[in-house]
């Protein structure tokens, strides 16, 4: 019987109990890929820069797992306010509490189990899909790596089915304890009561000055180091708290007082609404507006990262390729390139030295890069002949470009008179640049490779100077946070959205009263839809921008590490709002099927 009534209670509250199933199961299908890849040992062992950013992905477990728990609890207390009446209809009807609380128990491990299996496979398919994502998208060379984990799955499956085991508990243990009494009237609890002015005053200015004692923290790392992370956790959370607890009443009072905004259409009463609602929601909109931050955050920086690759590759690389003895290579490669610079230095090698033209580095100088100040254009400095010829340092930028057997021998620059009469074996040093690297990456790399064969001494493991070398390296680097982020900033997304769409859909039987109230009075039904469409809009709006402002202040934390954390700012920031929009639009058709169109009982 108990499961029969705990099946029915869940078809019910299908739609939303879809909502909280569809975050569940991308939270499970993530935290899975994520341990898939750091449990992996075939795969790290056979890839060792990988290897590298383990942690990556054992950190990212844990931060899910904390934030998941979290909305787990929060999700479920809300759908189990949303059926309080259900339960106190059945306490009326002579069930007793214990009973009540055995389907509640019921009801949230059963969505929990499922949840869990679906998100498990979605998991292991998401997770075969990585191999793809990381040849063809990140251009990584890998082996070993199986989409199936055994480990992964069983940590998988244990973690989520504790954590509902505690949810279930809880939301079983929370209903009981309430009287019948309790139950029907938690959810028409009036607002408290307004606050005094001046201490509204003293919690705006309190605000305010945390949110930018936080940011200013932020913004120097490198002087406050772990106490100004500390300081700024502490203060930005606190100034969060207090910016929807005091600044967004006062803005919205001020706008009441304001006849040419409040008077106008339904105006007054959605900010009455508002007011109505933003004292409950101030613990929630925090937490919405931190997540938002973290979420939009992560996204941000994982991008970021793999943003830098190709400006670190361009930096430490002036040339897109070099050929040692490139006059074995065919020259229908280097056409099909379409190089925008492809330049010959000819050269000798005696048993001491080496032999350039000096006429050929003033016809075409030598590229050298420029470390001091590394940005998103990069520099160069070109290096004439007689440069060459005069400064040691300068022939150390061109030795870089030699064998490894060549560049111990002394590197002469001489006219092209002198260099003719040279009869030491000559050969060709060939400098290539393309229009677009990334395009081109499959080509170079194959040419890179074939130059390394060819030259046995070549050693790529340190070859910094072989632009598709240095390429990999930082991208086996920071490809890991790219895939982090953007799984992370993807769940932490899908979790703070459903909590905010269950907060508001939670008070939406209490507020089908007062759209009917406006109804009889004559009020056309695309006023009222208007009116919803802007008080959900306020409540998702306002987190998130303030979430958008602590991401602009937190990414100076990462200047120290990132050339530019803003460069291609609205790519991550263009994917965050989409999605993000779409919850709101959801979220504004479940409100509006239930506060505009109540079932008829």
């Amino acid at each position: 019987m108990l499961w029969k009534l705990s099946l029915t209670g869940i078809k019910g509250r299908l739609k939303d109990y879809i909502v909280l199933f569809s975050g569940l199961v991308m939270a499970s299908a993530i935290f899975y890929m994520f341990e898939s890849m750091a449990s992996n040992e075939a795969f790290l062992k056979s890839n060792s820069i990988i290897s590298m950013v383990v942690f990556v992905f054992r950190f990212g477990s844990v931060l899910l797992g904390i934030i998941t728990f979290a909305y787990i609890l929060y999700a479920n207390s809300f759908l189990m306010a949303m059926r309080q009446k259900d339960y106190a209809m059945f306490m009326m009807l002579g069930a007793k509490g214990r009973k009540i609380a055995q389907m509640i128990f019921i009801e949230t491990f059963l969505v929990g189990i499922v949840a869990t299996a679906v998100g498990s496979l979605l998991g292991i398919g998401l997770a075969s899909g990585v191999n793809t994502l990381l040849v063809n998208q990140l251009n990584l060379q890998i082996s070993h790596y199986a989409a199936f984990s055994p480990q992964a799955l069983v940590v998988t499956v244990i973690f989520f089915s504790v954590l509902f085991l505690i949810a279930a508990i809880f939301n079983a243990r929370a209903i009981a304890k309430k009287s019948i009494l309790a139950l029907l009237r938690e959810t028409s609890t009036p607002a408290q009561a307004k606050q005094r002015p001046i201490l509204l005053l003293l919690q705006t200015v309190l605000g305010i000055c945390s949110l930018a004692i936080g940011y200013y923290m932020m913004s120097d790392l490198l002087k406050f180091q772990l106490i100004g992370i500390g300081i700024a956790l502490v203060t930005i959370v606190l100034g969060t708290y207090l910016v929807f607890r005091s600044v967004i009443i006062t803005i919205l009072g001020l706008l009441k007082k304001s006849d040419g905004i409040a008077l106008k259409r339904l105006n007054n009463f959605t900010l009455s609404q508002l007011s109505f609602r933003i004292r409950d929601y101030t613990q929630m909109l925090s937490m919405v507006a931190m997540l938002f931050a973290l979420a939009l955050g992560a996204l941000t920086v994982g991008l970021g990262f793999k943003n830098q690759i190709p400006i670190m590759a361009k930096t430490a690389a002036p040339y897109d390729l070099y050929l040692n003895n490139a006059q074995a290579v065919s020259d229908e490669k280097i056409t099909a390139l379409k190089p925008t610079t492809d330049v010959n230095y000819t050269l000798k090698e005696s048993s001491d030295s080496i032999y350039f033209v000096k006429e050929e580095f003033d016809d075409a100088n030598l590229l050298t890069s420029v470390y001091d100040n590394l940005s998103v254009d990069v520099h160069y400095t070109k290096v004439s002949g007689e440069q060459l010829a005069t400064d040691p340092t300068q022939q150390d930028q061109l030795r870089q470009y030699l064998l490894p057997d060549q560049r111990s021998k002394e590197i002469k620059i001489v006219d092209q008179a002198d260099f003719d009469r040279l009869s030491d074996p000559e050969s060709s040093l060939r400098m290539i640049q393309v229009k677009d690297f990334q395009s081109n990456y499959e080509a170079l790399h194959e040419l890179a490779q074939e130059n390394q064969t060819a030259n046995s001494s070549e050693t790529p493991d340190m070859n910094f100077t072989q632009r598709v070398f240095v390429y990999d390296t930082y991208n086996g680097i920071f490809s890991g946070f790219e895939f982090m982020g953007f799984f992370l900033g993807i769940a932490f997304l899908t979790m703070l959205a459903s909590c905010l769409m269950f907060k508001i859909l939670s008070g939406a039987n209490s507020d089908i009263q007062r759209y009917a109230m406006l109804k009889k009075i004559g009020t056309r039904t695309s006023l009222l839809k208007g009116s919803i469409r802007k008080e959900i809009g306020v409540l998702f709006l306002v987190p998130g921008i303030l979430g958008m402002i602590h991401v602009l202040f937190g990414l100076q934390m990462f200047t120290t590490l990132m050339i530019d954390p803003y460069h291609n700012l609205w790519l991550p920031f263009g994917i965050f709002i989409a999605l993000y929009a779409v919850y709101y639009m959801v979220t504004i058709w479940l409100y509006t099927n239930i506060v505009l169109e109540p079932k008829k009982k």
